[in-house]
């Protein structure tokens, strides 16, 4: 069994990830080989798309919300993500028991207990069927029918229950707005088709492999929310390439993805908080240390944009009115710190750039 180095770990997710080389796939393709990008907070899929792909405006990602080639929903880890709609319709189905365990929370015992799910899911797929709501709306027109009750508890609970996608004004470049003014719609009616009838576990290890791997078990479940996906491996173990890591462990990978050469150059990137690289592994040396990672445990989950240097989190970065902020973790030489300063600068123009990507105005500098 071959062994793989950290460093060959490094470059091989560096790569798959469009990482290594910005790519000129298409937005919607690298979304796919991706298979899902986090985006609690809309802005953040956008830099990381800028940091894969040549080219990249933000209208292209808007484009393809407003077309419904991509969709967001509540779906990996039980957060919201961007995925393209044909993955979205297995995917959902996949991760719904993630999703559903969210209703155990105290946060719904006391405004949903005695409420029967299924009654009411079906209250709020006729309320939604036809159209689009938003979240305030959903929740004021559930309580009429729920004396009683939370009306936005009870829109959350509808948002668990029924695979529901945000219209495309949630996914803007800068439209956050208030929750409750996200609108909501059934999934199978804005992509046009139904959800996967059953899960498709085989097919969600194999495409994350194909983007995170070579990976073990424990990766894959970090990953997805999901457990018990041993026997989902092992079952798919003779169509596997294994390996082991330089700690001992077990890691699969699909069969014609390839291995980065460990010694390959790579370039200065700018990631955005919760960015898939950063957080597509339980074990996740392969592109920030233990000790790195400890620092920012506690702070949101490591919801901290972050930048590599050499493949490899060196420091995080910040937005402070007009200046871009920089905080290295660790001293940079004199090269590494003219290759972030000026990668820093290309990240400002884009983030200052509108959606029509028209000169940014006023000064820029980088701190």
């Amino acid at each position: 069994m071959t062994t793989v180095s950290l460093r060959c770990l490094n470059r091989t997710l560096l790569e798959r990830q469009f990482l290594a080389a910005r790519t000129d796939r298409s937005p919607e393709a690298v979304i796919g080989q991706l298979v899902a990008l986090q985006a609690q907070e809309p802005n953040w899929p956008y830099v990381g798309l800028w940091s894969r792909l040549e080219g990249f405006r933000h209208d292209d990602l808007a484009a393809l919300l407003h077309d419904r080639s991509v969709v967001r929903s509540t779906m990996l880890r039980r957060t919201m993500h961007l995925a393209g709609a044909d993955d979205y319709g297995w995917l959902r189905p996949t991760v719904r028991p993630v999703v559903q365990v969210a209703l155990k929370h105290a946060y719904y015992a006391k405004e949903i207990g005695g409420i029967d799910p299924d009654e009411l899911a079906r209250a709020g797929r006729e309320l939604l069927t036809g159209r689009t709501l938003s979240r305030q709306e959903l929740g004021r027109l559930l309580a009429e029918r729920f004396p009683g009750r939370h009306p936005s508890r009870l829109a959350d609970t509808v948002e668990i229950l029924l695979p529901l996608v945000h219209a495309p004004a949630a996914g803007a470049w800068g439209g956050w707005g208030s929750r409750a003014g996200i609108a909501v719609t059934l999934a199978e009616e804005w992509i046009g088709r139904p959800m996967s009838a059953a899960p498709q576990l085989e097919t969600m290890v194999l495409r994350y492999l194909a983007a995170f791997g070579p990976a073990g078990v424990m990766d894959v479940q970090a990953w997805s929310g999901l457990t018990r996906l041993r026997e989902v491996v092992d079952r798919l173990r003779p169509r596997l390439r294994v390996f082991r890591a330089e700690g001992g462990g077990e890691l699969f990978d699909v069969p014609d993805a390839p291995i980065a050469d460990p010694d390959r150059p790579v370039p200065v990137r700018f990631l955005p908080a919760f960015d898939n690289a950063l957080l597509g592994h339980r074990d996740r040396t392969r592109v920030i240390s233990d000790e790195d990672r400890k620092r920012f445990a506690r702070v949101a989950s490591a919801g901290v944009p972050m930048f590599l240097v050499d493949g490899f989190v060196h420091g995080t970065w910040s937005l402070q009115g007009s200046t871009l902020l920089i905080a290295p973790l660790r001293p940079l030489s004199t090269a590494d710190a003219a290759a972030v300063e000026e990668e820093a600068e290309r990240l400002l123009g884009f983030i200052a750039s509108d959606a029509t990507d028209r000169p940014p105005p006023g000064h820029r500098t980088v701190g």
